[in-house]
């Protein structure tokens, strides 16, 4: 059974990538109600097959590849229920096509991190506060690069594009600050919690990545500071946010990839 949802998971994630990527570009947009519906019952089938990958094991297996599809899983949910309120479509093909290979990873890769999260309710709201953080950062990672691809086109000045499905660039950008706020947030009382809950936030072990996360959180503060100070924009922000991103991503995955899959 568990099989069956990882293919089902994969097969409906695909299909839908494909029926949005269809007519992206049309000025009718494609057909949303069927590339959705099949969007969430991939989103379902998915939880249910993570839920055993992850619990079904004595503790929690917190691999490496379970983390980043329970990620991927939390992305995908959160932008399928933001279509509802956004006329936004252009970033769930790469979103959806992102959740399928974290169902493959998982599928394919055999990697172990078993931890005993219900001994620890703190590591419990520290894990789940740099979950959501993380999440919602590579959400506006996704406007940052969707606010860079409107402002190229826009400059060229094709008839095609601006009369396309795409929402404008000031509602793009709006939403990108936003998420960098809430996501900036999220990261900084995760790391406080982490530093409360937690006594080898230093150790030899996880000095690299608590020094990387901080790293990282220093710089979406410098972001939003330049952008609400001295009004950044455009290639400043992008930058400064796939930067952060990146410094994340090393802090939360770097090592674990080495340990976990290369070892």
């Amino acid at each position: 059974m568990t099989t069956l949802f990882a293919l089902l998971s994969i097969a409906m994630y695909l299909i839908s990538m494909f029926v949005l990527m269809g007519r992206l570009f049309h000025k009718d947009g494609p057909n949303k109600t069927v590339a959705l519906s099949l969007a969430a019952v991939g989103t379902v089938v998915h939880i249910l097959y993570l839920a055993d990958a992850i619990m079904g094991v004595p503790g929690q297996n917190m691999s490496i590849t379970n983390v980043l599809s329970l990620v991927a899983w939390l992305i995908t949910v959160s932008m399928l229920i933001s279509i509802t309120l956004l006329p936004n479509v252009m970033l769930l093909p790469g979103v959806l096509g992102f959740a399928a290979l974290s169902v493959t990873a998982v599928f394919i890769i055999p990697a172990e991190h078993i931890m005993h999260i219900e001994l620890q309710p703190g590591l419990l709201i520290h894990i789940s506060l740099s979950l959501f953080a993380y999440g919602t950062l590579v959400i506006a990672f996704l406007y940052a690069l969707q606010m860079s691809y409107i402002t190229h086109r826009l400059k060229q000045k094709e008839a095609a594009f601006i009369y396309s499905t795409m929402p404008p660039l000031t509602l793009v950008e709006g939403i990108l600050f936003k998420l960098l706020l809430v996501g900036t947030c999220l990261l900084i009382i995760a790391q406080i919690s982490g530093f409360i809950f937690l006594d080898n936030m230093f150790s030899k072990l996880y000095a690299h990545k608590t020094l990387l996360s901080l790293a990282a959180t220093a710089i979406y503060i410098l972001l939003l500071v330049g952008q609400r100070m001295w009004g950044w924009r455009g290639k400043q922000v992008i930058g400064l946010t796939v930067l952060g991103l990146a410094l994340l991503s090393m802090a939360y995955f770097g090592s674990r990839f080495v340990r976990e899959i290369l070892l």
